[in-house]
């Protein structure tokens, strides 16, 4: 009874265009902004912050990125892991080369050099798209691991291959190295997630969005009403990739700490985003929240179950993990194409007709 639009009058076209038109809506919004800022910074641990919320909100960013590309202009995409890698390999670089500079500068400078290697492998979706482009991703994925295991001065001649993030500080507080305290772990990433998370939403509805959206439907009539082909994709190319430059350098600078591009930033990685938007839903912005939430929540969920509660070993509740998560995306391809966030909207629309059937 309480989730309704009865009484909501809209008497302006901002206030009718709004993301949120029910008051409900925007009331548990703003309430959950309040506990995300004001109440878990003060309560979080290590194992939350380490095993939950900062891998989920690195990885909704990742997911925002790619649902960029693939969900609002429909180029499909397979090369995340290694994009990833320019923006954590970019700020190595940043970090070492210019310790005085502050972190939240290299971080969103990594993104900026991830835009423009983006853009580069891009350049074939103009000729190209459908399996052969993923395909291209692909190639770009495995070239860009080579290339930062093969040239010494991407580690900076590093022994051992590996790199590892200095120690910086925000307002007095560390927030990478290994005195990083939890609290301000998840502050950094927060803040980053919220950020992006607003401009991919404000993109998406804007100009932009709606040349990427004509582009994926159908290119040619979108050329013929006057979408620039070159620069819709290029752009949707260099969007995304910022985002996964900035959730690249946040995984390795906040969360790891110490990366090998192999293991860090491999294949899995591609496919572990992509499964993200697929379950939370393709051309949504709260799609890629919940895909990423599913997709980090669900190994945690099943590891205190399985090895915890019933005493399992620890590889075969990995092989029931990946059992799943790999039926998981047959049901939703199958059954709901457009993944949890179509099944949340569907919740609201019954809840906002109950008890009426239709």
């Amino acid at each position: 009874m309480l989730y309704r639009e009865a009484g909501d009058f809209k008497t302006s076209y901002r206030d009718d265009g709004q993301t949120f038109p029910i008051r409900l809506d925007r009331w548990a919004y703003y309430a959950a902004l309040v506990v995300a800022f004001l109440v878990v910074p003060f309560v979080i641990n290590d194992y939350w912050a380490n095993a939950v919320f900062v891998p989920f909100l690195i990885y909704a960013i990742a997911a925002l990125g790619l649902n960029i590309l693939t969900g609002y202009a429909g180029q499909v995409s397979l090369g995340t892991g290694g994009f990833m890698a320019v923006g954590a390999y970019a700020v190595y670089k940043l970090m070492t080369a210019f310790p005085e500079i502050s972190i939240v500068i290299h971080i969103l400078l990594a993104g900026g050099i991830t835009a423009i290697v983006g853009m580069l492998f891009g350049l074939p979706s103009l000729r190209i798209k459908g399996f052969y482009l993923a395909v291209a991703t692909l190639a770009a994925q495995f070239f860009l691991v080579w290339l930062f295991n093969k040239v010494p001065w991407f580690y900076n001649y590093s022994a051992s291959g590996q790199i590892n993030a200095p120690e910086r500080t925000i307002l007095g507080y560390a927030v990478t190295g290994p005195a990083t305290s939890a609290p301000a772990k998840y502050l950094i990433c927060l803040v980053f997630a919220f950020v992006l998370a607003w401009v991919a939403r404000n993109l998406t509805r804007g100009m932009s969005g709606r040349k990427w959206m004509a582009i994926r439907d159908m290119d040619i009539a979108a050329e013929i009403i006057g979408v620039n082909p070159l620069t819709a994709k290029l752009s949707a190319f260099a969007m995304s990739s910022f985002f996964v430059g900035v959730a690249g350098a946040l995984l390795f600078a906040v969360y790891l700490g110490a990366a090998e591009v192999g293991e860090a930033f491999g294949i899995n990685k591609s496919f572990l985003v992509l499964f993200m938007i697929i379950i939370g839903g393709l051309g949504s912005i709260f799609g890629s929240f919940a895909g990423a939430a599913f997709m980090v929540l669900l190994p945690v969920l099943l590891k205190n179950v399985l090895v915890g509660g019933l005493g399992w070993p620890t590889d075969l509740a990995a092989h029931i993990e990946l059992m799943i998560v790999g039926g998981l995306i047959v049901f939703f391809l199958i059954a709901e194409p457009h993944g949890l966030a179509r099944l949340w909207a569907l919740t609201k629309e019954k809840l906002r007709l109950w008890p009426f059937p239709h």
